[in-house]
């Protein structure tokens, strides 16, 4: 494998997102697995160490998935039942799985339609008396600024814990995400900004949540691995999970991390293309991520009639999808449904656009032009 990208073959426009690796990725797999250490070992820990570097941060803790860094951090704020957690409906279903997976309840949340992000606003609409924490999801890779509500969450305990899943290498102002003083969790699956195939991290406030954190993704065991294996015994001290993240994986990660700056521009350059061309298309709104501070994640557009021009642009092999469904309106989770009207609105219009960082400007130029021929044809 030469060190030029590498990507799955099709076409670049043919599907909605896909993995993107760099070559060397190869070489540091197979010799995480010549090493021998397939669980969480050295390479893990300088993956921890070289992550908490990047953001600018003490101590980062790598565990097996995003949804398993959401609940860990959840457990780290203290959330268990009987508690609510603020959180908008227009997320992946795995925000919300962790919040039940703690025992807790949703709460769910309006978001504002320009971004389908919580905003103050519809944060201090949400709350109650049972709210223990309040989840913003950073969708598509922007940032959420809660600064308005942060001194009455602060006076009444509630922590803020950010789903980050979408938002590695992006910038709350002049600091990443993730170095803001929250809980802030990550997502290093396989489409993400940067992927150990799969994977994730919790930023951690202080040193005894990362002490607590490393307990709970090893089904809360005291001892560190290290020195677990040099005695007789060890002590199950905490409730846990099965959540470490392997040397396999973390192999992958060092080698995306080192290359970040690359996929970076990548995106913002395929944004900005996106962007420019569709202020030409009339009837088309374009879902900003504050591409100045952001590592996009995805690119979401408002149309007339989604269904139908998702499915001629479908017919056409362009690989458009629906991220995502809300929450509020599936059955698993109908016990906690309210009222969102914005949410409800925006979810029968919102188009993902094919995009990652193997897709050039002109495969961008040409999803826009079929997007014009599905809303001309259905407009006729």
């Amino acid at each position: 494998m030469t060190a030029s990208a590498w990507f799955p073959q099709s076409s670049e426009v043919g599907r909605n997102a896909r993995p993107f690796l760099h070559g060397p990725e190869f070489d540091a797999v197979a010799q995480a697995l010549r090493d021998g250490q397939y669980g969480h070992g050295e390479v893990t820990e300088a993956f921890e160490g070289e992550l908490a570097s990047f953001l600018g941060v003490s101590d980062v803790v790598a565990v097996s998935s995003g949804t398993a860094a959401l609940e860990i951090a959840l457990l780290l704020a203290g959330v268990g039942p009987g508690d609510e957690v603020v959180v908008p409906s227009q997320t992946f279903c795995a925000t919300v799985r962790a919040v039940r997976a703690c025992g807790a309840t949703p709460r769910f949340a309006d978001i504002s339609p320009d971004s389908l992000c919580v905003d103050a606003d519809t944060v201090r609409e949400a709350l109650t008396p049972a709210t223990r924490v309040v989840l913003p999801v950073l969708y598509g890779g922007r940032a959420v600024d809660l600064a308005e509500v942060r001194d009455e969450l602060d006076d009444r305990g509630i922590v803020v814990v950010e789903d980050a899943a979408h938002a590695f290498g992006s910038r709350a102002k002049e600091r990443r995400v993730g170095n803001t003083g929250v809980l802030t969790c990550f997502s290093f699956g396989p489409i993400k900004n940067l992927t150990s195939v799969e994977g994730g991290a919790v930023v951690p406030r202080h040193p005894q949540e990362g002490l607590r954190a490393r307990r709970l993704r090893t089904l809360g065991i005291a001892q560190p691995q290290s020195e677990r294996i040099r005695t007789t015994s060890y002590s199950v001290t905490d409730r846990g999970l099965r959540a470490t993240l392997s040397s396999v994986h973390a192999a992958v990660g060092r080698v995306q991390l080192r290359r970040f700056a690359t996929v970076e521009e990548a995106r913002k350059a395929l944004w900005r293309a996106y962007a420019t061309r569709l202020a030409e298309v009339d009837g088309v709104g374009l879902v900003d991520v504050d591409v100045v501070h952001s590592v996009p994640f995805n690119c979401v557009v408002r149309v007339p009639e989604r269904d139908g021009v998702h499915a001629f642009m479908r017919s056409w092999n362009i690989g458009v999808g629906v991220h995502y469904p809300p929450n509020h309106l599936q059955p698993a989770f109908a016990p906690w449904h309210r009222p969102l009207p914005a949410t409800e609105r925006t979810a029968r219009e919102i188009l993902s656009l094919p995009f990652h960082p193997a897709m050039g400007e002109r495969a961008a130029l040409r999803v826009v032009e079929m997007l014009e021929r599905a809303l001309s044809r259905i407009k006729r």
